[in-house]
């Protein structure tokens, strides 16, 4: 059995059980109903899963190319620390508050964009496009892409549901492929 967003909205219309509780609003299920019920294009299902991951990989990369200043506190710690850094602390925060188990699991995947995002910056020492630029063309292509998938599909949404949706988008996608496995987040 394939997962797609629309059997994720599918199941959270059909009737429930009077001994199952509602969907409480703010909480992770609340988002991953709205942001599921919102995405049924099967075009735009496909550009959320390459682009969203790409967006958020980019915008790590960009937070990092900003030269960071040299606190003396940190001492010989100053070079891990960068912009990104912070960007990760309130994602990570962020999405403990909505799901530990899922937090986790985007802290990995996060990690993984740092260990890239290293590779990069070694690259671009040895001579290799900068850090900055190419980053900021994935940027472009992701939000060009996911505007048209948004085109596409054909709904306003209100600017709250706009950031909150690029905030829950990763997580959303985490969370297909953890329910796909069977574990309860």
């Amino acid at each position: 059995m394939t997962i797609s967003f629309s059997t994720v909205a599918k199941n959270k219309i059909s009737a429930k059980p009077k001994s199952e509780p509602e969907v409480k609003p703010g909480s992770v299920e609340f988002y991953f109903d709205k942001f599921a019920v919102a995405h049924q294009d099967p075009a735009n299902i496909v550009i959320h899963i390459i682009f969203i991951p790409l967006l958020l990989f980019s915008l790590f990369g960009l937070l990092w190319a900003i030269p960071f200043p040299y606190v003396k506190f940190l001492g010989q710690y100053n070079a891990d620390f960068n912009w990104s850094s912070f960007l990760l602390a309130a994602i990570v925060y962020y999405y403990l508050k909505l799901s530990p188990i899922l937090s986790y699991f985007m802290l990995f995947i996060m990690l993984a964009y740092y260990y890239i995002i290293t590779l990069l910056m070694q690259w671009q020492k040895a001579g290799g496009a900068p850090l900055g630029a190419l980053c900021g063309l994935i940027f472009v292509v992701s939000c060009a892409a996911l505007y048209g998938g948004y085109k596409k599909e054909g709904k306003k949404l209100s600017f709250e549901y706009r950031y909150k949706n690029i905030l829950v988008a990763p997580l959303f996608l985490v969370h297909l492929v953890v329910k796909r496995f069977k574990i309860k987040y």
